[in-house]
């Protein structure tokens, strides 16, 4: 690789690794199902005016919008409420040996002795952090991220039955099937929503700007760019990177301890991750990353 795509690389890695302190920053202010409306938002604001409605797969989409934009996206905003950015970018790896599972369950991929060691550790990880004893994070609120993750990885699986289409053109009308949805379910269960945005400041909007344009937009944009220019296997071992700068930047922005359980609880989630996918790359697949 160039060295000036390495860069662009490693910039994605920590636009999705800081994310989470983001998403942490923005739902200590706006409730969470509400920002996750307005992150879409700004998503299909920014996208959807470039790419035409892909009507044959329109009805995919729309599943994929639930799945994904509802289920996934909008419990990482409500689970990230109670647990530290560091431990939410640990938890939500586990989103690769669900899709693992999920595509053995449905799509008939192999189920050998690799991907049950690195699914084992991946859990391992997670529920060393789990028994932390000192933290800010709560039990329940990591099952939350749990079954985030396990949304993401049927939304991956969603994704690859949609067949071919521009990602970000996916990514577009994603968003704007799934900004109704959650602002409306936000009306529902949720208040408060016009105090948070007129007393919302700087730092707040920041956070929602990032998570919307800086996380997806640009990430996302980025990434797809050096995925057309290198094969996969060389672009997708730096996402290991995102949940060591997430963890970082937990620690070094909203200043979380760091402990003995992240470091370690998190190592080994990310060594079980690494062997899924590394077995994954070995039969030519990719992993779709959040």
């Amino acid at each position: 690789m160039k060295f000036h795509d390495i860069l662009l690389t490693l910039l994605v890695v920590f636009l999705w690794g800081v994310n989470f302190a983001a998403i942490k920053v923005g739902v200590n202010h706006f409730p969470p199902i509400f920002m996750t409306g307005l992150r879409f938002v700004l998503v299909a604001g920014v996208l959807v005016p470039f790419f035409r409605f892909p009507t044959a797969q329109a009805g995919r989409i729309l599943g994929l919008s639930v799945v994904f934009g509802v289920f996934h996206f909008g419990t990482v905003f409500l689970g990230i409420t109670g647990v530290d950015a560091a431990v939410a970018a640990i938890v939500l790896q586990l989103g690769v040996p669900f899709t693992a599972l999920l595509a053995w369950r449905i799509l008939g991929d192999r189920f050998g002795m690799r991907l049950i060691t690195g699914m084992v550790l991946a859990f391992l990880g997670v529920v060393i952090l789990a028994g932390e004893p000192k933290t800010a994070s709560s039990l329940p609120h990591m099952l939350v991220l749990v079954l985030s993750a396990l949304a993401w990885g049927y939304a991956n699986i969603q994704i690859k039955q949609i067949g071919p289409i521009n990602p970000l053109c996916l990514t577009a009308w994603m968003a704007m099937f799934a900004m109704p949805q959650l602002l409306i379910l936000s009306a529902v269960v949720e208040t408060g929503q016009w105090n948070a945005v007129l007393s919302a400041g700087g730092t707040e909007w920041g956070a929602l700007l990032f998570a919307g344009l800086g996380s997806t937009v640009i990430g996302y944009g980025l990434w797809y760019f050096l995925i057309g220019r290198y094969e996969v296997s060389r672009i997708v071992p730096f996402g290991l990177l995102t949940p060591l700068i997430g963890v970082a930047a937990g620690v070094l922005l909203l200043g979380e301890i760091l402990t003995w359980q992240k470091v370690f609880g998190g190592l080994i989630t990310v060594s079980g991750v690494a062997i899924i996918q590394l077995r994954r790359q070995h039969m030519g697949q990719h992993r779709d990353v959040d």
